[in-house]
């Protein structure tokens, strides 16, 4: 069998799966349905971030708004993207053709980038609130797209930053070998360099890598203050886990995380996480509006949520309200609405620029020790905050009418 046929019956077979589908094709003969498509990680490496919740946290999106807009039922349709760009863009095609207005998740770099094109070209909505370098906007924005993650810019300067914190200190890399890695050293480099830090080096590893031991031995050597872990999802717990077992935490260097979920908190464990900081556009237990939300989350999914699915909660809300607002299914009317709005994003400040960033400050958190643990999920303590308009980059001019 040829690759390309493996890739097409691979393609044609997760379409099938998806038409099969009792939640789809009730959705899809649902005459004038507004439909709110949740793209996700449900079986892989990003499925506890993404995943199951992120469809729970559309649906009650979709409970709070109402269960009409316009006079239309309102319905989610989920898919599993396999974490493979092709079955991503054929699925967002197949959602597109038969009606579904917004797509809205998009684990890894490679998939949202793929979508993203899928909907310039149809002039369809989508939402991307996992995949997360600033290209989706600084780039290849769209009237029609929005990026509701933390970039890379906005992560590599909160993390550069604090960590570096003014002095001149020396940091090594272990980087995932595929474009979110790359695009997030690169932006980190430049933050550490400016505050007069170095970079000594990097090393490198492929997605599902098992074995980190020359990674860390090559940091380890390299003899920097700092270990920057450019990774995400279950390579960068794998990674960590390992760090742990060389003697690396808890010692006199320090490590720099820059996309970390809670999720992979939980799986660490604080006696291996403690100390690791990171930036985090929401937690749990930052407010009151994000306690109320956690706890109706915990009560359905029996874990707090992670920032994608609390992201996918907000974004989908805030699509709905739009269409509301603009009084049409129309996408750029909707987008410009979105555009316009207010953003509810659990008790803090924010805004959705003209390409579709949305704008908020960036807060840092620190893993607590174990004994400062008051109980289930009380996992982070607040370090610091960067101001929305130094953590992101400025709007390109070539997207201000996005």
């Amino acid at each position: 069998m040829t690759l390309h046929t493996a890739t097409r019956r691979r393609v044609l077979g997760a379409a099938a799966t998806l038409a099969a589908s009792p939640i789809f094709g009730a959705r899809a003969a649902a005459t004038g349905a507004v439909r709110v498509g949740v793209l996700t990680d449900s079986s892989g490496p990003y499925s506890d971030s993404g995943g199951a919740g992120s469809v729970a946290a559309a649906n009650m999106a979709m409970q709070d708004f109402g269960t009409t807009v316009l006079g239309r039922q309102i319905g989610i349709v989920t898919a599993d993207t396999q974490n493979k760009p092709d079955i991503a863009s054929a699925i967002a095609r197949r959602w597109y053709d038969d009606g579904v207005d917004a797509i809205i998740d998009l684990p890894v770099t490679p998939i949202a980038a793929a979508v993203q094109q899928i909907a310039r070209e149809k002039g369809r909505t989508v939402m991307i609130t996992a995949a997360a370098v600033s290209e989706f906007t600084s780039k290849s924005c769209a009237p029609v797209s929005s990026h509701w993650a933390d970039d890379t810019h906005a992560m590599a300067t909160a993390t550069g930053k604090v960590l570096t914190g003014g002095a001149k200190r020396s940091w090594y890399f272990i980087t995932v070998n595929f474009s979110f890695g790359e695009a997030l050293q690169a932006e980190a480099t430049r933050v550490i360099e400016a505050g007069g830090g170095t970079v000594l080096g990097t090393a490198k590893f492929p997605i599902g890598n098992s074995d980190f031991s020359s990674q860390i031995l090559q940091a380890q050597g390299s003899g920097a203050d700092i270990i920057g872990l450019a990774a995400v999802g279950g390579d960068q717990v794998t990674l960590i886990k390992q760090a742990a077992e060389f003697g690396l935490l808890g010692g006199k260097t320090g490590f720099g995380g820059f996309l970390i979920y809670l999720t992979d908190i939980h799986a660490l464990g604080l006696k291996t996480a403690q100390g690791l900081t990171f930036p985090a556009s929401y937690y749990w237990d930052q407010n009151d509006d994000a306690r109320a939300f956690a706890t109706r989350f915990m009560a359905e999914r029996k874990a707090a949520p992670t920032q994608n699915q609390a992201l996918v909660y907000a974004g989908t809300l805030h699509f709905l309200k739009a269409m509301a607002q603009a009084g049409t299914d129309d996408p750029i009317a909707v987008n410009k609405a979105m555009r316009a709005m207010p953003v509810g994003f659990f008790g803090r400040p924010a805004t959705m620029r003209a390409d579709g960033r949305l704008l908020y400050d960036v807060n840092i958190y620190r893993a607590k020790r174990p004994e400062e643990s008051r109980g289930p999920w009380d996992y982070l303590t607040f370090v610091d905050s960067i101001p929305a308009a130094e953590a992101f980059l400025p709007m390109n001019p070539a997207c201000a009418g996005a």
